[in-house]
């Protein structure tokens, strides 16, 4: 898909077979394909930390603590009870003889440390049964008073989910109470707010005068041009560098409508239509067709139908900027070029194959970079700008999705576009 050199001529390679079977899977295995990872139990007791929400954490944070004062609270008093039972017990002296009044004495003793110890028993069973009682009291009354901390937090997290770049403009959190952490994390939030806000205007006013500042000049320029090759006075050195000068102001348009398609797409998304993949693929398809045919490339479509949300005409750019870069980088005779779209592991799948040169694995994350082409720089290439792939990576990254490419055997790019379903 990607030329080494727009001045080379590609030579001819192993042709591979074309793809087969469901799209393959290029990201993380999906769930149930990865061998379990066995841990130990001190490993899994250190993950439920980062498993249990903030809510929970402090619903037991605050039935802990209650729990551990009242068990300290009723542990005293069990202590305190035994030690007043004994020290209010009364003595007795009824002058027996010391022999009778030394019975007497144990006795009395004895019958102390019973009354003592039962006092004990039954204190701590019910000393159990109100911790019981506070711990699940404890917890419910945490969960009402974490709920109640975290309402704020959930009225910030609602807000940020509201928003967009539409509604940047004039919504905010507008948290109302003491002046707190959380009121002051609020209104931080909202300064934060404005500024991007300000950021947005500022760069949707540069796209729009970019648009009309570098579009006009070079529509006159090529107006100009085409008038004066239109001249049968012209001589054939004045048409040559009308012809080049033309090319040359095309290729410009070229990388200025990119580098805008590039801006707009790397921003949120304001269109949010449903839309089938397959319908899509096929308009691309049919646009790119007349240009594989001049350039000798066959097309060969697999096309599934996969519903998803989104914008239909980034989408379509996306697709037929990957079927022109696997056109215009394949080999110079009888290339082929396959596309597929479908559903695979849950996810919408969009796949592009093109014969073509090799191209190192380590090399391709690279190509998805701005004015990035595999052993070129952004002057030596003439087939086109450099920002096919990157604006394919905005495009389906404002999606939601990821993009990624891999070598082809035999040559070429294998390019998998993954979208969330509907």
């Amino acid at each position: 898909m990607i030329s080494p050199h727009s001045a080379r001529k590609a030579t001819r390679v192993q042709e591979a077979p074309p793809p087969t079977g469901p799209p393959a899977w290029d990201g993380p295995p999906p769930p149930g394909q990865a061998p379990p990872v066995q841990r130990t139990a001190m490993e899994r007791m250190k993950e439920l930390p980062g498993k249990v929400s903030i809510r929970w954490r402090l619903t037991l944070t605050y039935g802990v603590l209650v729990f551990a004062a009242a068990a300290v609270l009723l542990g005293s008093v069990y202590a305190i009870v035994g030690t007043a039972i004994s020290s209010a017990w009364p003595s007795i002296d009824l002058g027996l003889p010391p022999a009778q009044d030394e019975q007497l004495q144990t006795a009395w003793r004895t019958w102390q440390r019973q009354a003592v110890q039962n006092a004990r028993d039954a204190l701590f069973g019910n000393v159990i049964l109100a911790l019981l009682g506070v711990g699940i009291l404890a917890l419910i009354i945490g969960y009402f008073v974490a709920d109640r901390a975290m309402r704020p937090v959930a009225q910030m997290t609602a807000t940020a989910r509201k928003l967009s770049e539409s509604t940047l403009a004039h919504q905010r959190i507008g948290l109302e109470g003491p002046n707190d952490e959380l009121k002051e994390l609020a209104d931080t939030f909202d300064a934060m707010l404005t500024r991007l806000n300000v950021a947005f205007d500022t760069q949707r006013r540069f796209v729009a005068n970019a648009s009309h500042e570098l579009r006009t000049p070079l529509t006159i320029n090529r107006t100009v041009l085409e008038i004066a090759l239109s001249d049968p006075e012209a001589s054939e050195d004045l048409k040559a560098l009308g012809r080049t000068l033309l090319e040359v102001n095309a290729r410009n348009e070229k990388l200025i409508e990119g580098l805008l398609l590039l801006a707009r797409s790397e921003r949120e998304l304001a269109v949010r239509k449903p839309l089938d993949v397959q319908e899509v693929a096929q308009t691309a398809v049919e646009q790119v067709q007349p240009f594989a045919q001049e350039h000798g490339v066959t097309l060969t479509t697999e096309l599934a139908g996969a519903p998803a949300v989104g914008d239909p005409v980034l989408l379509e750019r996306s697709v037929s900027n990957l079927l022109e870069n696997a056109v215009k980088y394949n080999i110079p005779e009888s290339g082929k070029v396959w596309i597929r779209t479908g559903m695979a592991d849950g996810a919408l799948v969009v796949q592009v194959a093109n014969t073509g040169q090799h191209v190192p694995a380590y090399e391709v994350n690279s190509l998805f970079e701005p004015f990035r082409r595999l052993h070129a720089d952004r002057v030596e290439s003439a087939k086109g700008a450099g920002l096919g792939l990157s604006i394919v990576r905005a495009v389906v990254q404002a999606h939601g999705g990821n993009v990624t490419a891999v070598p082809r055997d035999g040559g070429g790019l294998v390019v998998t576009i993954r979208l969330p379903r509907r």
